[in-house]
């Protein structure tokens, strides 16, 4: 059997995790646009924070490259991951697929046999619409379930691959996966793209859902002086119920629950439904609270401990404590935050320092949606609702 290979466009979570690992197996070739990804592959380093990934470059000799040059990238491939983002817009109220169509285009033209797969998170019916569009049965969609930090061990040990498209298209890229994963009982499930596709946005939004639901738990616990630990234990008691997902936060955020969930809603369209709408909503009805909360003390300086999403992280975009930050700043109390991965000075109008003993010394209160040790020795001042000190 000869080896395939695969080229990637894009190099963010999906693209650097998926290129490490099929790069154990097969000659992989990265499409970027940035210049400092391409070099940081060429040298034989990964372009994401994660140690797992780092090790594994060491660990493994890699057949991979990565290149700005779209024709050589393509030429002679026979996968082709589209791995690029879809960014949600807030004004049409779905993701924009323009840089993902633009790069699937580009895929079909300059490889005229390669099967093009979609690794980015598109609408409901997406890729039906490109197949169509294209006249071609070559694309087909394997959504990714990844978790930041980990999405080399994710690839290689997935909870479930599941494939959507033209049936002998799926089964060469289901046979590529199984050369790539190291788990020996992963579940493989093929369907058509469509619903692969509602695959990804249900499963996000049932996460989100469950981050919502103990948030609201532990308001309502809050609001009445319950211990929420002890309610959160009784509930989750229930094997049906179980654990995961339930220390409270700010909310959910991070790049994919929450532009996930509003796509989703978006795709019901003239479906009844009242449940996903609830999920979508329910972060600002949280951060609200929360600010009220931390706001009854009356203090002067509010600190914001942290913008990153979770522990170990260096990725604070969309977090849901930038949200709180600005409703702190709307009801007209200063914030000063402490975020060593800030270069500049000010973020979102409120004062950034990197000196840790400076930030606690001027901060009244210090909010944490994430606690951490760094603040064991003003936890009198220390704002959180996380219960088990885990993401």
């Amino acid at each position: 059997m000869s080896v395939s290979k695969v080229t990637i466009v894009g190099c963010g979570y999906v693209g650097m995790a998926n290129a490490a690992m099929l790069a154990r197996v097969c000659p992989v070739t990265v499409l970027e646009i940035e210049e400092w990804r391409v070099k940081q592959i060429n040298d034989y380093c990964s372009t994401l924070s994660d140690p797992y990934i780092d090790q594994f470059m060491i660990d493994h000799k890699l057949d991979l490259s990565a290149t700005l040059d779209k024709q050589e990238a393509y030429k002679g491939a026979d996968f082709i991951l589209i791995s690029v983002p879809a960014d949600y817009d807030p004004e049409t109220n779905m993701f924009d697929t323009t840089v993902v169509d633009a790069a699937l285009h580009d895929a079909l033209f300059s490889n005229l046999i390669a099967t093009v797969v979609i690794k980015s998170t598109v609408p409901v019916g997406h890729t039906s619409l490109l197949q169509e569009r294209h006249q071609t049965d070559r694309v087909i969609v394997a959504p990714e379930f990844l978790r930041e930090n980990s999405a080399l061990k994710d690839s290689l040990f997935p909870s479930r691959i599941v494939v959507g498209g033209c049936n002998s298209r799926v089964d060469g890229f289901v046979s590529l996966m199984k050369m790539c994963v190291l788990a020996d009982d992963t579940t493989i499930l093929s369907m058509s793209a469509t619903e692969a596709e509602a695959v990804k946005l249900f499963a996000n939004t049932y996460l989100a859902m469950r981050v919502a639901f103990f948030n609201e738990l532990d308001s309502f616990a809050l609001d009445h002086a319950l211990n929420t630990q002890n309610i959160i234990k009784g509930v989750c008691s229930d094997d049906r119920i179980s654990d995961g997902y339930n220390n409270p936060s700010f909310g959910f955020g991070g790049y994919c629950l929450p532009k996930d969930s509003k796509q989703l809603l978006a795709n019901y369209k003239n479906t009844p439904q009242t449940l996903i709408g609830a999920v979508v909503s329910s972060n600002s009805a949280r951060q609200e609270f929360i600010v009220d909360e931390l706001l009854k003390a009356k203090p002067s300086t509010v600190g914001i401990f942290r913008l990153v999403m979770k522990e170990g992280s260096d990725n604070f975009r969309e977090s849901a404590v930038q949200n709180v930050l600005k409703r702190i700043i709307e009801k007209g109390t200063r914030v000063v935050i402490y975020e060593p991965f800030l270069e500049q000075k000010h973020f979102l109008g409120a004062e950034v320092v990197t000196d840790l003993a400076l930030f606690k010394s001027m901060a009244d209160i210090i909010v944490a949606n994430r606690n951490s040790d760094h603040l064991l020795d003003c936890q009198n001042k220390v704002f959180t609702r996380d219960i088990y000190r885990e993401n």
